[in-house]
């Protein structure tokens, strides 16, 4: 077993083309099969933003002051292996009420207060885990480091080959407010994990689309989502690129409903990347997708390609939620930077 782990190592590494340069603090057993030894490494925050509504808003940050929510993107490469160290600048007092509150929390009284680092797509260790039952949370106060192995294509025992975990993922909190972190990513502990392969083109822009609970994108309801179309600015939510740049998006769902994610004037190919090798490929082409809880998908396209540069609805096509705010725009501006110029108010007879 042990020789077959070691072959997998190499043969995993030299797929990818990474070079690996130990990380220092983290030992052999603290890495998944496969990754010998984290070869990359970053710390997050978690820190308390400026309250909506009186409720609290939390945020993931890599430096201190710098939280956000969707907090920071990830991009990893097939090969790598991360590890992250999560510092909590939470108060107790705000974990306690987002446990007590009666839409987000429910959670143990006996389990204690602490925020955590789960992410989807990409191999961990029970200790990386980031929940109550495997004792890898952060307390108030403290910190802890979680591994993250993007396991490559590997050669198999039975001669296939592994399928990797290359893809758009995400990573949230799973402890704040109830053991499954309802209260954490209802508050804003949630962002995007991107891994590529070496051979995937490097986007220009991208962008990061949370469809939440109540009918939210990023937490946020129109016309909070977006910015003045008229002197754009990019944010969380309001996205902006020019014309000809390659604009790739990172969709994610969490709360309790389904959505239909849909973005005006761009198609792209429904598989791993939205992307083409060859005119031959054969795929289907998309404007719309579904998108449950907990899923993730993600998706380039050239912005403006064969319809220019202009103010692109992105919302969710279930009515219901379109029409209570869960819409946005994507901006295209012109090849010099700048907006479309505002169509005249057409003249109607009445």
């Amino acid at each position: 077993m042990r020789i077959h782990r070691l072959l997998v190592s190499a043969f995993a590494v030299a797929l990818a083309g990474v070079t690996l340069t130990p990380i220092v603090g983290v030992t052999r057993g603290e890495t998944p099969e496969g990754c010998l030894l984290p070869n990359r490494a970053m710390t997050m925050y978690v820190e308390e933003l400026p309250r909506v509504d009186g409720k609290p808003r939390l945020g993931y940050g890599l430096t201190p002051d710098s939280a956000s929510y969707p907090g920071p993107t990830i991009e990893m490469l097939e090969g790598e292996c991360l590890a992250i160290t999560v510092v909590n600048d939470v108060s107790a007092e705000t974990l306690l009420e987002l446990r007590n509150d009666p839409v987000v929390g429910g959670g143990d009284a006996d389990d204690p207060l602490g925020v955590s680092l789960h992410t989807h797509g990409v191999k961990y260790l029970p200790s990386s885990d980031g929940t109550f039952e495997n004792d890898s949370i952060v307390p108030v106060g403290g910190s802890r480091t979680y591994v993250w192995y993007a396991q490559p294509r590997v050669r198999l025992p039975n001669g296939l080959i592994g399928p990797g975990t290359a893809g758009y993922w995400w990573y949230h909190d799973h402890v704040v407010g109830t053991a499954h972190g309802t209260g954490g990513t209802a508050s804003g502990l949630f962002g995007a994990l991107i891994v590529r392969r070496p051979e995937d083109p490097k986007p220009d822009k991208t962008f990061v689309v949370g469809f939440g609970p109540d009918a939210t994108i990023n937490l946020r309801k129109y016309p909070a989502t977006d910015c003045d179309p008229e002197q754009p600015i990019p944010s969380n939510s309001c996205y902006v690129a020019t014309e000809g740049e390659l604009v790739e998006f990172a969709v994610m769902g969490f709360g309790n409903d389904f959505h239909t994610f849909h973005l005006h004037g761009h198609n792209w190919a429904n598989n791993r990347t939205g992307l083409l090798r060859t005119t031959l490929d054969p795929v289907d082409v998309v404007d719309n997708r579904t998108l449950g809880p907990a899923d993730s998908f993600g998706f380039s396209i050239v912005a403006g390609a064969s319809v220019g540069p202009g103010d692109w609805m992105l919302h969710c096509h279930v009515q219901l939620h379109s029409d209570s705010g869960m819409t946005t725009f994507l901006h295209v501006l012109d090849e010099d930077g700048d907006p479309l110029a505002p169509m005249p108010v057409p003249l109607h007879d009445h």
